[in-house]
């Protein structure tokens, strides 16, 4: 009898507004060429739109989700952009879920503001991560024990972080190895 692969399947979230186009669409590329599928989640139902236009129709919330269905994903990527600051940093269920996923050690993925997310839920500490170069996103970063890098790509164990868009394909890339090697 012949094994087929166990399919992975990843959790997209997303600020419902200004999140980045790029580092949502770039990561996907890899996750759909590696044959890894995703469900994009934010904040509320509907239409979310990045900050350069792009449009993403939105079917379950963060709520939906929670933390007894981390069970069925591979691993977390969470968007940036500026609505991070204000829909994703201090979302207690977001948080939550990221300890449970932390917690069932998955893969866990941040790009550009929303690294924060990553200090907020409390599981970085002692880790390397980099995040968009802006003062109170590196002050959270640091506060919660994290030793803040300006690199582009931070890879830490489990934790992928990027700086930033003009990662967003290095970091697609990154987070599909750290997938597989899970």
């Amino acid at each position: 009898m012949i094994q087929m692969p166990i399919q992975k399947r990843v959790l997209i979230v997303i600020a419902p507004m200004k999140f980045r186009d790029e580092e949502l669409s770039e990561p996907i590329k890899y996750l759909e060429k590696a044959g890894i599928e995703y469900d994009i989640v934010s904040t509320r139902t509907g239409l979310a739109i990045g900050m350069l236009g792009g449009k993403v129709l939105i079917e379950k919330t963060i709520q939906d989700i929670g933390t007894a269905k981390v069970s069925k994903y591979a691993g977390i990527v969470v968007v940036g952009g500026g609505g991070s600051p204000q829909f994703l940093w201090d979302n207690q269920e977001l948080l939550d879920i990221v300890r449970e996923f932390d917690k069932q050690e998955k893969v866990i993925s941040a790009i550009c503001l929303s690294s924060v997310v990553l200090a907020g839920a409390g599981i970085i500490r002692g880790k390397k991560v980099t995040v968009w170069n802006d003062d109170v996103a590196i002050s959270r970063i640091r506060e919660c024990g994290a030793e803040y890098k300006a690199d582009p790509i931070i890879v830490d164990g489990r934790i992928v972080t990027a700086n930033g868009p003009a990662a967003a394909g290095a970091f697609g890339e990154k987070v599909v190895k750290a997938l597989i090697a899970n």
